[in-house]
């Protein structure tokens, strides 16, 4: 995810607070930028630049899948991938907390649900070159809270549920809080799934896999107390690919949770405290007693002394930063709960080559400009697109390779937007508005 090769962020134009280097820059006006103003939709869905359009891809209870039911509510997490012959095919969690039963759940078909009880699970979705829907299908059934994920370097999704139900709560037969990988292309693969334990099992968000150690960086989403940032690193001579996550036991390799020190080598005891630009704390990894949680949450069985904790740990994506490293970006939506510090919003830098967590933007949470950043997602235009779900509406929030950052669509519909993320040629921009559901394809004179 590159913001800027000569920087983070140095100016806005939408009232964002961002981090550049080496002080904070709080510009609430500028002049024109990005695509232009967004223009009021006269189909009250999507207001976007002049030139831009939609099509609606999927939406709750109006569209269907190929079996026949119509298609699942609230999109949340999604990951495209290149069709065969062309076009994206995209895979969209469903963040359905309830259990079996609920309206419009994720459809339990013969062979893909793990738990008769959930009511969540994923979506497969192919469309052409356009963006125009071709197909839809279950993925997965009968998980929980299906809220965001990642992509795997060999072309798979992993699923995250955010919760930590157990079996017997309810109507659920068996444990949740855990990822499931879902192959886009090879039905098989999808027959009986099974979770991936040797994750974890907690209140997961977001995961960003290291292309060169398949080390998986995972974000929790929980609060009381705040979450933590967790790596898995892989057994000796483990080799990614399809399907080999599933045969891993649930203790192999090693789960650990972040702790971050600061220049003079205090423990630093939640990310909220960092407001400067350029905060570097150091980083090291402190194993997982319990990774099932038989007993106890994984966040709360190392002591506050020991982690790092942060509220709202939401999306995560791997990529470049500065000076040729590639890492794990993470994002904290907002403080709340117990965070001992303030602000809108943060993306931090893991750097794995230095052991470095680094503050890279900061949102201030201005009434005319942006707050709440969730899902995130690079552009292959250089920049990044935010999904926002804050007090200042509900944009997507574009940030060029310059620095300056834009609106590059607001939803009308009320709910945050969940799951931005580009087809492989660059041509559309997907996007779900979270309730009741669509997925919209966004296309235009993208630069």
């Amino acid at each position: 995810m590159v913001l800027s090769r000569r920087g983070f962020l140095r100016r806005s134009a939408a009232g964002i607070v961002l981090v550049g280097a080496p002080e904070v820059l709080r510009v609430t006006s500028g002049p024109r930028v990005g695509y232009g103003d967004l223009v009021d939709d006269p189909e009250g869905r999507l207001s976007l630049p002049e030139g831009f359009g939609y099509t609606i891809v999927t939406e709750a209870g109006r569209t269907e899948l190929e079996t026949g039911e119509p298609t699942p509510r609230n999109h949340d997490g999604t990951g495209a991938f290149a069709a065969r012959g062309g076009g994206t095919v995209l895979v969209v969690n469903h963040e359905i907390r309830e259990e079996a039963g609920t309206d419009l759940q994720v459809p339990h078909l013969d062979g893909l649900v793990y738990d008769p009880g959930a009511a969540g699970g994923c979506t497969i979705v192919v469309t052409d070159a356009q963006g125009r829907p071709v197909n839809e299908r279950v993925g997965i059934a009968g998980t929980s809270t299906n809220c965001a994920g990642g992509v795997t370097p060999w072309g798979t999704w992993l699923t995250c549920e955010e919760t930590d139900v157990r079996a017997g709560d309810g109507a659920y037969e068996r444990d949740h809080g855990y990822v499931f990988e879902v192959d886009p292309f090879d039905r098989a693969a999808l027959v009986d799934p099974q979770p991936v334990k040797a994750l974890g099992r907690f209140v997961h968000e977001a995961l960003a896999v290291d292309p060169a150690t398949h080390d998986i960086y995972l974000t929790e989403d929980d609060s009381g107390p705040n979450g933590l940032v967790y790596r898995w690193a892989p057994p000796a001579g483990f080799r990614g690919g399809r399907g080999v996550l599933r045969e891993l036991g649930g203790s192999d390799g090693a789960l650990a949770a972040m702790r971050c020190t600061d220049e003079s080598g205090e423990h630093v005891d939640d990310l909220s405290r960092a407001g400067s630009a350029g905060t570097t704390y150091a980083v090291e990894w402190v194993e997982v007693p319990d990774r099932d949680a038989r007993e106890e949450p994984t966040r709360t069985q190392l002591d506050d002394g020991r982690v790092t904790r942060a509220h709202k740990l939401e999306g995560a994506w791997w990529g470049p930063g500065q000076n040729g490293a590639s890492g794990a970006y993470v994002v904290s939506s907002y403080t709340g709960g117990d965070s001992p510090g303030n602000h809108r919003g943060q993306v931090w830098f893991y750097d794995p080559r230095a052991s470095t967590m680094t503050l890279r933007l900061q949102f201030a949470g201005e009434e005319d400009g942006a707050d709440g950043p969730d899902n995130i997602s690079v552009s292959p235009y250089g920049g990044v697109i935010l999904a926002e779900d804050g007090n200042s509406g509900n944009h997507l929030v574009g940030a060029t390779e310059d620095g300056t950052t834009f609106r590059v669509a607001r939803t009308e519909q009320g709910s945050e937007f969940t799951g931005p993320v580009f087809s492989r040629d660059g041509s559309v921009l997907f996007a779900n508005v979270q309730v009741p559901g669509t997925l919209f394809a966004i296309t235009g004179p993208w630069s």
